[in-house]
């Protein structure tokens, strides 16, 4: 088995380390990083846009430089989730929780070490796995149905209260509002539409990149600037690679030393399971993180283990998702449906022969993927002085590059002048949720899983017939239910405990 793995890498790794493949290679994860540094263009459109650049190419040299777009860009939607608190996608929604609070601190530099660290880490985690795993977990992954799919999104919904801060009644409104925005566009079971206002535009619903950027990006320089921060001087941080404020300590590495293993193999499971992704890996992620930690009430704050946490699992997840891609011809993700669209485009089908018929293919790509992660971490590290100095100028200054940047990312989603509106509304509401304590996370990420949970339950309603027997008849489904009657026990009992223990004292 172990010399089989070998003899493979070696195979794809003499693909991937030929000249032209390193060199493709590293064009595609350097474009895939500047791709995630623009809010709202991500790594699907990332991908749709630059594929007429392969044109020309072997199909595994083309494929090679569209991986690294994709898991380069993981690399690089958090710079801007970290520096001005604007996820380039939903993935990188958790590290705005703990991420920018570290910038705020100053503490910027040891928080882009630390997110490169914790994305390569997750990656190289990922690809390993993909390495040893692939074939049975494409298996496990096939026996998957709608119920078993509900169920873990399900999971991921319940995370969302480590998300809603102190003020968990605020935070559930937070999340009902996300929620509600979910509903906009077709309902699944009828067809008709569903507060479209007769926009057609509205049809498919409304992209959650919009309503992050307005909430996250415009909501974020509304409430800097009512404020006065546009008045303070610009913050002038250490960039010197000698600089030792510039590094993670040890008490850092200390801490998230486990965190990087838990988030890697959270990320990568939720990866191979198509439809589920980066995004639920990373909810998990950061929510499990908080959830065991001895002082949770530091998350939020600026915690180095909730940056870790979240980064380490969408990077193992975009590794993950090529699981079923390769496997069954499954996209697990928006990227990994481009990427389909791609393979098919230079004749692979994707599927349970593509690694019979097209061995050098396959484990070309794969071997990329390890090469991808090491010229990242290089290339994320040396280019942090680059990306602080973003900090050091005036925000008087920033603010409208900022706001040009979110404006581009919306209207380019659809070249429709609606993104743009609900862009606008969408920072009115988060400059409001922002003022009176309210989550916009939990908004972004109801709005997210809210729609794959309302197809998902509808599918499995339609199956059973009506009767639902399909979540405890199935076995995988019975499990999965069990851990998410388990995960809401869990708090409730601590509740009752807690609530029990001053009685106890009184009586004593």
């Amino acid at each position: 088995m172990l010399a089989d793995i070998v003899a493979n890498l070696s195979l794809g790794l003499s693909v991937a380390a030929s000249p032209q493949g390193l060199l493709f290679l590293v064009v595609g994860a350097f474009v895939g990083m500047i791709v995630g540094l623009f809010p709202g263009f991500g790594p699907a459109a990332g991908i749709a846009v630059l594929i007429p650049m392969t044109f020309g190419l072997t199909p595994t040299i083309a494929i090679i430089m569209l991986a690294g777009i994709y898991y380069g860009s993981m690399y690089g939607g958090t710079i801007t989730s970290i520096l001005i608190n604007t996820p380039g996608e939903s993935a990188t929604v958790a590290s705005t929780l703990d991420g920018y609070p570290l910038a705020q601190k100053g503490r910027a530099g040891p928080a882009l070490v630390m997110q490169a660290i914790a994305s390569f880490f997750g990656g190289t985690i990922g690809v390993i796995l993909i390495t040893a795993l692939a074939p049975s977990l494409a298996g496990f992954a096939a026996s998957f149905g709608p119920s078993e799919y509900f169920l873990i999104i399900a999971v991921g919904l319940l995370m969302l209260t480590t998300m809603m801060g102190d003020n968990k009644f605020k935070g559930f409104i937070s999340a009902l509002i996300g929620f509600a925005v979910g509903t906009v566009g077709v309902d699944v079971m009828s067809g008709q539409q569903r507060f479209t206002f007769g926009s057609p535009e509205l049809i498919g619903g409304v992209y959650f990149v919009a309503v992050a950027i307005g909430l996250f990006g415009i909501g974020e320089l509304l409430h800097c600037v009512l404020n006065g921060q546009h008045r303070e001087p610009a913050k002038r941080l250490r960039v010197s690679f000698r600089d030792k404020a510039f590094w993670p300590t040890r008490r850092d590495y200390r801490e998230s030393r486990f965190t990087f293993w838990r988030g890697s193999a959270i990320g990568f499971i939720a990866g191979v399971l198509p439809g589920s992704g980066a995004t639920l890996g990373s909810i998990i992620g950061y929510s499990v993180e908080k959830k065991i930690a001895r002082d949770p009430e530091n998350f939020g704050k600026g915690e180095m283990r909730g940056l870790v946490a979240p980064e380490a699992a969408n990077n193992a997840a975009s590794a993950g998702a090529m699981v079923p891609l390769l496997s069954l011809g499954i996209p697990g993700s928006g990227a990994t449906a481009v990427l389909l669209g791609a393979f098919l485009m230079w004749g692979l089908q994707p599927g349970p022969m593509l690694i019979v018929n097209d061995p050098e293919f396959v484990w070309g790509l794969i071997a990329s993927m390890y090469l991808g992660n090491m010229i990242l971490i290089a290339l994320s590290i040396f280019a942090i002085p680059l990306f602080v100095k973003f900090l050091d100028v005036p925000y008087v200054n920033v603010v409208p590059v900022i706001v040009l940047l979110c404006v581009i990312g919306a209207y380019a989603i659809n070249a429709s002048i609606v993104e743009t509106w609900i862009l606008v509304i969408s920072g009115a509401i988060g400059f409001a949720m922002k003022k009176y304590g309210y989550s916009p996370a939990a908004t972004v990420l109801a709005l997210v899983l809210g729609g794959m949970a309302e197809e998902t339950f509808l599918q499995s309603y339609i199956i059973s017939q009506g009767t639902m027997s399909l979540f405890w008849e199935r076995p995988v489904s019975l499990v999965l239910l069990a851990i998410l009657l388990a995960i809401a026990a869990v708090p409730l009992g601590m509740a009752l405990l807690q609530r029990s223990r001053p009685r106890t004292d009184r009586e004593a």
